[in-house]
């Protein structure tokens, strides 16, 4: 069997037209006030927004996947990055992977060096609405946030849902679909709806 099918070779191709592209990105991030530390890999345009007098801080050799064939699961959207209000601040460290991750920071979000964001996952740190007049509903992002603080080489699973003031220690493990309301301490699984710990084993 040959190495290189036509089909193979082929891919290939695309994915250095896709490198073309991650260039084009970069430059698109920065001119929307992203601030980019490093070498930054884009597969696929994501979906970034920095409000006035907020920050969104790209640190060295991060990745972001966003287009459908950049995981192995198929993305079913590009990754989202916003820093929501004045203040608020998105912080992404050395190493971190995304992919078709929604990140939304109405306070503060900070990704430890290295940890990895599964297809689809979700981090979250304010509720978006609260109740309004009568039966209406306000947009809000910032008085209802809290901050979140994820550590160093955390892996969180796919359509996992990290909501605010949590904190995630180093080196814990998010199950696929996992909805974390309170804390995970280092090298500890959370696991189910609502997430529940337990210590992992050392190797």
């Amino acid at each position: 069997m040959p190495d290189h099918t036509a089909a193979t070779r082929l891919g290939l191709v695309v994915a250095r037209l896709r490198l073309v592209q991650s260039f084009l990105w970069r430059i698109e991030a920065r001119l929307k006030g992203v601030e980019l530390k490093g070498k930054v890999r884009f597969q696929g345009r994501p979906i970034i927004s920095v409000a006035k007098g907020g920050r969104l801080v790209i640190g060295d050799d991060v990745s972001i996947a966003s287009s459908v064939r950049a995981n192995p699961l198929g993305l079913a959207q590009p990754s989202v990055l916003r820093a929501m209000t004045s203040g608020a601040a998105l912080v992404l460290e050395t190493g971190v992977a995304l992919s078709g991750t929604v990140i939304c920071a109405g306070s503060s979000i900070q990704i430890g060096e290295g940890t990895i964001l599964g297809a689809g996952a979700m981090v979250l740190d304010n509720d978006f609405h609260q109740p309004g007049h009568g039966w209406t509903w306000e947009t809000e992002n910032a008085k209802n946030a809290a901050p979140i603080r994820i550590g160093r080489g955390v892996f969180v699973g796919a359509r996992a849902i990290i909501l605010k003031g949590v904190t995630i220690g180093d080196r814990a493990i998010i199950g696929a679909g996992a909805v974390v309301t309170k804390d995970v301490p280092d090298r500890h699984l959370a696991v189910g709806n609502p997430a529940r710990n337990s210590a992992l084993k050392e190797h």
